[in-house]
């Protein structure tokens, strides 16, 4: 077993639907090479129904996951921190690399409304496996 190539952090406001979708998405395509953590500024009470039956429609089970409150050491402890729309709500560490993804939220939206914004977070994640992939070649 190797140690993963890179830790990367998701962080929305309520750790309920997009970053619990590109949590789903980076541990489904990078498997265990990429260390994954999602965390919420303000942590909903469960993951967005419409979020787990998007990911469903592609073969990602996101269905037991719970959202997290955001931590200091989360953040300490990854190398890339990604933020959805969290605003000023993520503390910020030397040394990370930070990534604003301005992604609409899903909260509150039936599945259809939901689908553009999990394929958005896909075509994302694909850049972002490529990325780390490449630094590890280069």
């Amino acid at each position: 077993m190797t140690a993963p190539l890179a830790s990367v952090l998701f962080v929305c406001v309520h750790n309920a639907g997009r970053s619990q979708m590109a949590a789903g998405f980076l541990r489904h395509l990078a498997g265990d090479r990429v260390e994954v953590r999602s965390a919420g500024s303000l942590p909903g009470d469960q993951v967005n129904p419409s979020a787990v039956e998007a990911m469903a429609e592609l073969g990602i089970d996101i269905a037991d996951q719970k959202p997290k409150v955001l931590t200091t050491e989360a953040v300490q402890a990854s190398d890339y921190v990604i933020t959805m729309g969290c605003g000023d709500a993520c503390p910020i560490f030397p040394g990370k690399k930070y990534l604003d993804w301005a992604l609409e939220d899903p909260a509150g939206q039936g599945v259809e409304a939901v689908r553009p914004i999990r394929d958005e977070i896909k075509t994302r994640i694909e850049a972002l496996i490529a990325e780390i992939d490449a630094q590890q070649e280069a």
